[in-house]
C-alpha cells in the first residue's frame, strides 16, 4: 500500500491499494471509529460499487449508514443539486458527528465536499474516488464547488477532506474515454512539474503503472498545496490549461469531458507560446502526440469571443487581467499576467499558426 501524508491545516492520509473498497470500513474505523456515516454517490457508480462500500462498513461495525444517489454527470454539480443534499441529510438527521462519504468522480467529490464544508457550518468527509481523474486530482487539496451557468467551479470553499481511498480497481470498470479523461489531468502533472511522468504516459501503457502514475500526481499536488493551501500563489500552477479548458468546457454547455477540454487548452496555450518564441516547436509536437495516443481532443471550433468572455469569469482572474500558467519546458511551469486583451492576442497568436 502507498501511504501519502498531506500536510496542510487540517492533515490527512491518501491510500492507494489494489482492494482497498473492500478495506474502507477499517480504514475509516481508524479515523472515525464513533461517527455515523452517510455515503453520496451517482447513478453510474452505485450499481458498480455501493453495495460492497456499504458491506464493508457494516462489516467494520457501522450501522443505520444512509445512501444518496444523484443523477450522473457534470450537471449535477450545482447549487440545486447541493440544496436537494442539505435537506436530504437533515431529514436522515445528519448531525455534527456525522461524517460524509463521497464515493464517485470529481463531480460527486466536489460536490460532497462543497455540502460537508457548509452543512451545519462544516462537517468532515470522506473521498473514495472511482474515476482516474478524481484519483489523480480533485480528490486530493480540498477544493470543494459546484458550477454556475456563467462559468465551472465559481461557488467554493477549501475543506479538507479526512481520508482519501484511491483504490485503483475501480478503474477497471471506466469506458476508455472516461479513462482518458483522467490521462489528461496525469499529463498536465507532467508537463508542469514531472517530466519523467510525462515520458511514462509518452512511452508506456498506462494499465500497467497505474499506482505509480496516481502516486506521482498526489504527490506532485501535496507538495503544491502544502505550500499554498488558499490557492493564492503557486498552487494556481494546477490549473495549467484549464482557463482555456473551462471557457471551452461551459461553451459546450458541459456535454464534453473536463479532460477533453483540459486537452484542448493545455494545446491552446502550447501552440500560442510556440507562436510568441518562448518554447521550441517538439514541447507542442510531443504534447500533441501524447494527447493523439489517448484519442484526446485539442483545438474546437468555438467562436474567440465567446471563450474570452468566459475566461472572464475565471476564479483565477484579478480585475486587471487573467493569470496564466506556461512552461519553460516539460516539467517546468510558472504563473504569466497578462492585461485581458493582451492574453487574447497572445491566444490567438497561437491558434493562428
Amino acid at each position: 500500500m502507498k501511504r501519502i501524508q498531506v500536510k496542510t491545516q487540517a492533515p490527512y492520509e491518501v491510500l492507494i491499494q489494489r482492494g482497498l473498497l473492500q478495506e474502507a470500513g477499517l480504514k475509516i474505523q481508524k479515523i472515525k471509529p464513533r461517527a455515523r456515516l452517510a455515503v453520496v454517490t451517482d447513478s453510474n457508480v452505485a450499481p458498480l460499487y455501493l453495495r460492497k462500500l456499504l458491506d464493508s462498513l457494516e462489516n467494520a461495525g457501522y450501522r443505520d449508514i444512509p445512501s444518496f444517489t444523484l443523477e450522473a454527470g457534470e450537471n449535477t454539480k450545482s447549487l440545486e443539486s447541493a440544496g436537494l443534499l442539505y435537506q436530504l441529510l437533515s431529514q436522515n438527521k445528519i448531525s455534527r458527528d456525522c461524517c460524509l462519504i463521497a464515493l464517485g468522480g470529481g463531480v460527486i467529490g466536489d460536490l460532497t465536499g462543497f455540502v460537508a464544508s457548509t452543512y451545519l457550518r462544516g462537517i468532515p468527509f470522506i473521498q473514495i474516488p472511482t474515476t482516474l481523474l478524481a484519483q489523480v486530482d480533485s480528490s486530493v487539496g480540498g477544493k470543494t464547488a459546484v458550477n454556475l451557468p456563467s462559468g465551472k467551479n465559481l461557488v467554493g470553499t477549501f475543506w479538507q477532506p479526512s481520508l482519501v481511498l484511491c483504490d485503483p480497481d475501480t478503474l477497471s470498470t471506466l469506458s476508455e474515454e472516461v479513462f482518458s479523461d483522467g490521462i489528461a489531468e496525469a499529463i498536465k502533472c507532467g508537463m508542469i512539474k514531472d517530466a519523467v511522468l510525462f515520458d511514462l504516459l509518452a512511452d508506456e501503457n498506462p494499465q500497467d503503472h497505474l499506482e505509480e502514475i496516481i502516486s506521482r500526481c498526489i504527490t506532485i499536488k501535496r507538495d503544491v498545496v502544502e505550500e499554498d493551501e488558499q490557492d493564492t500563489g503557486n498552487r494556481m500552477i494546477l490549473n495549467f490549461g484549464h482557463t482555456m479548458g473551462h471557457a471551452v468546457e461551459n461553451w459546450m454547455q458541459y456535454k464534453q469531458r473536463h479532460g477533453q477540454c483540459v486537452a484542448i487548452g493545455m494545446a491552446m496555450i502550447i501552440r500560442a507560446q510556440v507562436a510568441a518564441g518562448m518554447l521550441p516547436s517538439p514541447a507542442l509536437d510531443r504534447l500533441l502526440k501524447v494527447c493523439q495516443k489517448y484519442s484526446l481532443p485539442v483545438s474546437c471550433n468555438a467562436a474567440w469571443e465567446n471563450l474570452f468572455e468566459i475566461c472572464r469569469q475565471d476564479k483565477k482572474n484579478t480585475t486587471q487581467g487573467i493569470r496564466a500558467i506556461l512552461l519553460r519546458e516539460v516539467g517546468d511551469s510558472f504563473i504569466q499576467s497578462f492585461p485581458f486583451s493582451e492574453f487574447e492576442r497572445f491566444i490567438k497568436g497561437g491558434e493562428a499558426k
